[in-house]
């Protein structure tokens, strides 16, 4: 099968076949180009939702990805970016391997192919001009012959008529030998241009158009190849990057296996853990018996049933319920507004942080001292003297960084001391962590709050008015002191810098005069007219047998 021999004639036909081929394969570079985009589209959207989701620098969100399930999505957002970085390498191989090869193919191949068809047209060419002269030639044969019979017929027309000279009849005898000569001539030229014009239309159907065919054939089943090679190309480019693709998949999936979710309750354990106890049973206290009872946050509500209404205005001794919701003001240096527990971590990261600090000024100054030690010995390479103020500064700072390393380390050791043998399950709800004083109370049961926050006692049972904290001190104006009902020793310093609270010196001896109620305070006296409230934790109370309990 031959393109010469069986489509000899269908020159314009195949004219325009090669065209639409190379049409299709522009088409399918176009196809590759457009994927390729797309595939870096795609990948830019995974690598910018990869980074829209990763956490903040030095934010609380970093926080966050201690937990398991935390670094499985970290895992995830890394893996996703891998996963974008294959489709980027998708798109660079499709450009290179396809793109760029087919474009310049395609060149090659529209130059081939003017080139084939040129030859044609010139052999077209050739061929028509070798029929025109056969046709020229043909056509003065025939009119030679016309002349020539004309001649003849006029000569023996002359020759017949009996009136015509002999001059004239042997001009026109002259005249039909010279026509048919010249018939003759004419038809020799045209026998030999039709052998001519034989072989070259032989030559031309036989040997010309054959061969400029069949390369014109073998060009086009060469297209034909390069397109379907690169249909394979683009497979084993999607191909190639399957397994990276399945180890980005795999590795999701690992980190979705890692995921603890008993590590993970254990680190809120760890985050949230305030080292108190819960709050004791409340004491009952019996009505129906008279009795002198201690002014407490229970009785404060009933403790004037015989007063027909409370008093307003009075002048208040400054005294303040430890149950007071307060707000929260700077936190202190040494983080006593947390609970122990968290006050902990957080001095144990501070002692970190410094003593990271503290390494970091020493490699410095260790760095200064052997830069030194070589300008010692080799003057020429600097001043040993110019280092001389940044080592006493480096070294200023990391004096300065021991102290205040070592202020930390003393609260970390006073807490880490403290918390196997201390209660401090009041002292989430106390002054003791907040920095600011409040400015209202109402009734007792609003006060008092429970270890999460929430109010103890039903709304139903609060007191119908709302009063100031001096109204309540008015109403102790008018009853005794409280008797002593045992001593206490302070087991550790206590700054009562809230209302309501009285300072302590570890070792110093006091009198009891209210028991702890289970709000993790204790209610002491200095003297006969210093008196209030004290962390139950921070002192160690020898109750007298005899003495009422409140």
């Amino acid at each position: 099968m031959s393109w010469g021999t069986e489509l000899w004639d269908q020159f314009d036909n195949l004219e325009k076949h090669t065209q639409w081929g190379i049409d299709i394969l522009e088409k399918y570079i176009k196809f590759v180009k457009e994927r390729t985009e797309i595939e870096l589209s795609y990948a830019k959207q995974l690598r910018n939702l990869s980074k829209k989701y990763q956490p903040k620098k030095n934010s609380k969100e970093e926080e966050e990805y201690k937990y398991t399930a935390c670094k499985a999505f970290l895992s995830t957002l890394n893996e996703l970016n891998d996963y974008a970085g294959q489709h980027e390498v998708i798109s660079e191989n499709m450009t290179s391997q396809i793109t760029v090869d087919l474009v310049r193919y395609v060149q090659e191949l529209k130059q081939e192919r003017k080139s084939n068809f040129h030859d044609g047209r010139k052999a077209q060419q050739h061929i028509e001009t070798c029929w025109k002269q056969l046709e020229s030639s043909k056509r003065r044969f025939e009119r030679d012959c016309k002349e020539a019979d004309r001649a003849q017929q006029y000569f023996e027309k002359m020759d017949a008529d009996i009136n015509v000279t002999k001059a004239d009849v042997e001009k026109a005898r002259q005249q039909a030998q010279m026509r048919q000569q010249m018939a003759e001539d004419s038809k020799a030229d045209y026998s030999l241009i039709l052998q001519r014009f034989n072989q070259e239309q032989w030559e031309y159907y036989h040997t010309h158009i054959p061969n400029i065919f069949q390369k014109i054939q073998e060009m086009e089943e060469r297209r034909i190849v390069r397109i379907g090679e690169s249909m394979k190309t683009y497979a084993e480019v999607d191909r190639q990057v399957i397994p990276i693709i399945g180890k980005c998949l795999d590795g999701i999936v690992k980190a979705a296996e890692s995921i603890d979710q008993k590590n993970d309750s254990q680190l809120v354990v760890e985050a949230y853990k305030s080292g108190f106890e819960p709050p004791g049973d409340i004491e009952f206290e019996d009505y129906t018996q008279p009795m002198k009872r201690t002014v407490s946050d229970n009785s404060l509500s009933s403790s004037k049933e015989g007063k027909p209404e409370l008093k307003f205005g009075g002048k208040s001794r400054g005294k303040l319920w430890p149950f007071i919701k307060k707000n929260k003001g700077v936190t202190p240096e040494d983080f006593s507004n947390f609970p122990p527990e968290q006050r902990r971590k957080k001095l144990q990261q501070k002692v970190d942080d410094l003593n990271k600090e503290i390494q970091k000024e020493t490699d410095q100054r260790d760095a200064i001292t052997k830069m030194k030690d070589v300008y010692l010995k080799n003057p020429q390479m600097g001043d040993p003297a110019s280092l001389d103020h940044k080592l006493a500064e480096v070294t200023q700072n990391i004096e300065k960084l021991r102290l205040e390393a070592h202020k930390f380390e003393a609260w970390l050791a006073e807490v880490e001391g403290r918390l196997p043998a201390r209660s401090e399950q009041a002292r989430r709800q106390s002054g003791l962590y907040d920095g600011q004083t409040h400015q209202t109370v109402t009734n007792c049961a609003q006060d008092r709050e429970s270890p999460d926050g929430s109010y103890t006692e039903e709304q139903s049972q609060e007191s119908e008015h709302k009063v100031l904290a001096t109204d309540f001190d008015d109403e102790f104006d008018d009853e005794e002191p409280l008797p002593a009902i045992g001593t206490c020793k302070a087991l550790y310093t206590f700054e009562g810098q809230n209302e309501g609270t009285i300072s302590v010196v570890e070792g110093e001896t006091l009198s009891v005069i209210e028991e702890d109620k289970g709000d993790g305070w204790t209610r002491i006296r200095r003297n006969e007219d210093e008196e209030g409230y004290v962390p139950t934790s921070y002192v160690e109370v020898y109750l007298d047998k005899n003495a009422k309990g409140s």
